[in-house]
């Protein structure tokens, strides 16, 4: 039998409110949650009087609701008891308090400076249940048919000629074909409208060529989930983001998939640019090329200036890249988009 009770002034059982879930901290609402979640705290009852009271002090500050206070007994421990129905479902979180410092919960050890990451962890759980509940979550925090999802929406090829427009028309054009919403802020709309394409991404998917068009400005694409939606975000790229990549390595090997890669033909190239060898390349190869920019304007190397020499001999264009790029500080890579569609990514040879 449980036994309830009173510290002073304080109600030590707040009782449930109806449907509300938690609240987080601040006067910020929850996000509305498929389940319900109670929050239990227990310890000595003679020891934990003071510890209780200032524990629900800082709760009720972050906005915690639901909490139930009451002594600890010999079965008690860390957890989560899942009650209730699929459709209405109960999350019992156990804490035990350990001091007015300590609060053991199923997500580690919190002190009082931890409140607001607290009111989160249990709207999260709310949301979306104990971790060995949920479905697996791939790339971006999103669930593996959810990244499928986006991955169909950016395989489509962009179907239009990007030379020569803004950056900003680029992305602009290639979001209304989208079955996913493109969001986009004013600010780094305008970003994009400081810069002109030089390169040809018709063919390729939607993904690769907007995150190529939006690296060189620092500006990045996220897939995420906007409430029951899935969005792709435009943001301001920061160190350690996961953002979608210009491409991916082939899961093939290379010969599979670009054959006339790793063809012989004659080769004579002298004192040219790298910059025009790429683009003879890229036609006698029949895929794109896209130059890193990023990596390219940090090294200070232009190909267009960077004069390059092969002599004359019958050799694979594999290793007549390797040898002409090295003379500009250069190296190239086989990638494929969204469509499993080849193309060559050039960068430099020094780290990024």
């Amino acid at each position: 039998m449980r036994v309830w009770w009173v510290l002073g002034v304080w109600v030590v059982l707040l009782l449930a409110i109806g449907g509300a879930g938690l609240l987080g901290a601040g006067d910020r609402p929850a996000t509305p949650a498929t389940g319900r979640v109670q929050l239990e705290l227990v310890g000595d009852a003679q020891g934990s009087a003071l510890a209780f009271q200032q524990w629900l002090q800082v709760l009720s500050r972050a906005g915690v609701k639901n909490v139930r206070i009451r002594s600890a007994q010999a079965a008690d421990k860390v957890g989560i008891d899942v009650q209730g129905t699929a459709e209405n479902r109960l999350y019992v979180v156990t804490g035990i308090v350990k001091s007015s410092e300590e609060l053991l919960l199923p997500d580690g050890r919190f002190s009082p400076r931890d409140a607001a990451r607290l009111a989160r962890w249990l709207e999260d759980l709310a949301k979306h249940g104990p971790e060995e509940l949920r479905e697996p979550r791939s790339a971006f925090g999103l669930t593996r048919e959810q990244f499928e999802q986006v991955r169909k929406a950016l395989a489509r090829p962009v179907g239009f000629s990007t030379r020569g427009m803004t950056r900003r028309e680029a992305a602009e054009k290639i979001g209304r074909g989208l079955t996913l919403p493109l969001e986009m802020d004013p600010k780094s709309a305008k970003t994009l409208e400081e810069d002109k394409i030089a390169e040809e991404l018709s063919e390729l998917s939607c993904g690769t060529a907007l995150a190529y068009v939006l690296r060189p400005m620092g500006l990045c694409l996220v897939p995420r989930q906007s409430g029951s939606s899935l969005v792709c975000a435009v943001i301001k790229a920061e160190p350690k983001l996961e953002v979608w990549p210009v491409g991916r390595e082939p899961e093939k090997p290379l010969p599979e998939v670009l054959p006339a890669l790793y063809k012989f033909d004659d080769v004579n190239i002298q004192r040219v640019s790298a910059a025009t060898v790429l683009e003879e390349i890229g036609k006698r190869l029949k895929v794109p090329v896209l130059v890193d920019h990023n990596a390219l304007a940090r090294h200070g190397i232009d190909p267009g200036k960077a004069i390059v020499s092969h002599p004359p001999s019958r050799t694979t264009y594999s290793l007549t890249l390797r040898k002409i790029l090295f003379q500009a500080g250069l190296k190239s890579e086989l990638r494929v988009d969204e469509a499993g569609k080849p193309f060559l990514w050039i960068s430099t040879v020094k780290p990024v």
